[in-house]
């Protein structure tokens, strides 16, 4: 197999992490009746702070020529937002914003009948060009302004950042529905899409000499593989790795996307490995949602009084033998820990089904037609292939608790990657190797989910 280049073992990506709120201070507990006067006085409040910090649409003919808003108008609105403790109170003022600041409908009516009439009758293309552009400007929500203002300030985008996170959460619990809270996070999405465009962002190597800030926002965003200390670090950036970061114009040395590379001879099967020489362009990568997604059917077909379409007879028996009792249970148990690796016996009997299982968890489970574990997803839209998955890869705490010790590797082939890609998102289409496909394949006939 041809070699296509330097080979690098990349991890996951990990976003902004953004400052969490102080607590708000205990104190007494209102009466009803303070709680609601006090519920009231923020209501207003809200209401007062939009209609002075959200910026009036200006006229069509005068939008090239109406100044900006004061400044102090849009800081004003970060100010009272970040004064909210409480996720309900932030909810509530987004709610008001989404509702309250959206699109003139009216306008859009109007200006949508001006281009069918004008549709209808012989005029100039220019014309009907600026009746749609028209169209276009009533279309535009007013709080985009308020977004957009609110970007030019110090600390803008950042704060935007966090205020679509509160917005996803607040979807997340309930707690904001219905169709102006989800057009206005599509309009915010799209914006922060926009301004975190690869052109407004650069790309820095990470050394054991970068800025001593810059070392431990990437040590405290780690996620796969938690850093244990300065020397843990400091071998992560040391020979045969490199680590390398994203960082937008608006928060420079701020780590927006991380990636963690070593180098190696050949495609790792788990994380203890380093060789000095190079090979190929492959991830190693874990399977976060797998122990979750197995303990689930264990749970279901348990209920069902002993019920099993995930083991062989011969599997079922040696591993109850093991275990002790009814293989749904006793696994459910076992497996809710980090114990059972410490059974040999346990782990080689569980390794041929696990595999099997952990394959079909990758390749079979689907959420909307795409691979249902996001890393997958991910590695999939960017045209990687399946390539193999590893037993007692991460043996950590948390890779057993996670995924059972398994780590699955996803290879670049830098050549395919755009017609995977394509294939992936257009068709939903897993390119995968022969051992991964084998291995569902087992699953196929072994397992009757």
């Amino acid at each position: 197999m041809r070699a296509l280049g330097p080979a690098l073992t990349a991890r996951r990506l990990f976003p902004l992490r953004l400052c969490p709120r102080p607590p708000r201070p205990g104190g007494p507990r209102l009466s009803s009746g303070s709680a609601a006067a006090e519920a009231g006085a923020l209501e207003r409040a809200m209401d007062e702070l939009l209609r002075r910090a959200v910026p009036a649409t200006p006229a069509y003919e005068l939008r090239e020529k109406t100044p900006a808003p004061a400044e102090g108008q849009c800081a004003d609105f970060v100010s009272f937002y970040g004064g909210l403790a409480e996720a309900a109170e932030r909810a509530e003022l987004l709610s008001r914003l989404a509702r309250g600041f959206g699109v003139d409908h009216g306008q859009v009516a109007e200006q949508s009948a001006g281009v069918l009439q004008l549709r209808e009758q012989p005029r100039e293309a220019a014309v009907l060009l600026q009746a749609e552009d028209r169209l276009r400007y009533a279309l535009v929500p007013r709080y985009r302004g308020l977004f957009h203002h609110i970007s030019k300030l110090d600390g803008g985008v950042r704060f935007l950042v966090r205020l679509r996170a509160d917005l996803l959460e607040a979807q997340a619990l309930k707690l904001v529905e219905g169709p102006h809270v989800r057009e206005m996070n599509g309009v915010l999405k799209g914006m922060l899409s926009e301004w975190f465009s690869s052109g407004f962002l650069s790309l820095e190597r990470v050394t054991w000499h970068s800025p001593c800030e810059v070392l431990q926002k990437i040590s405290e965003s780690e996620a796969v593989h938690p850093v244990k200390n300065w020397m843990d670090m400091k071998r992560r950036v040391g020979p045969y790795r490199r680590c390398y970061f994203f960082s937008h114009c608006a928060a420079p040395e701020e780590p927006l996307v991380v990636l963690h590379v070593a180098l190696t001879s050949e495609i790792s099967s788990n994380i203890q490995k380093e060789f000095p020489h190079l090979g190929t362009f492959s991830s190693l990568s874990p399977i976060p949602g797998f122990t979750k997604w197995l303990l689930g059917l264990l749970n279901s077909q348990a209920k069902e009084h002993g019920r099993n379409e995930l083991f062989t007879d011969s599997e079922c028996k040696d591993i109850s033998e093991i275990t002790g009792g009814p293989i749904n249970e006793t696994l459910k148990v076992f497996l809710s820990s980090s114990e059972w690796v410490k059974s040999e016996k346990l782990v080689r009997a569980l390794q041929a089904p696990l595999m099997r299982l952990c394959a079909w968890y990758l390749y079979g489970e689907k959420h909307r037609g795409f691979a249902l574990n996001p890393v997958a997803n991910f590695h999939l839209q960017n045209g990687a292939v399946m390539w193999r998955i590893n037993w007692m890869a991460d043996v950590s705490l948390k890779g057993i608790t996670g995924s059972c010790g398994l780590m699955v590797n996803y290879r670049y082939y830098l050549g395919d990657t755009a017609t995977n890609s394509t294939s992936y998102v257009c068709s939903k289409n897993i390119k995968a190797s022969e051992q991964v496909l084998s291995l569902v394949a087992q699953f196929q006939k072994n397992s009757k989910l």
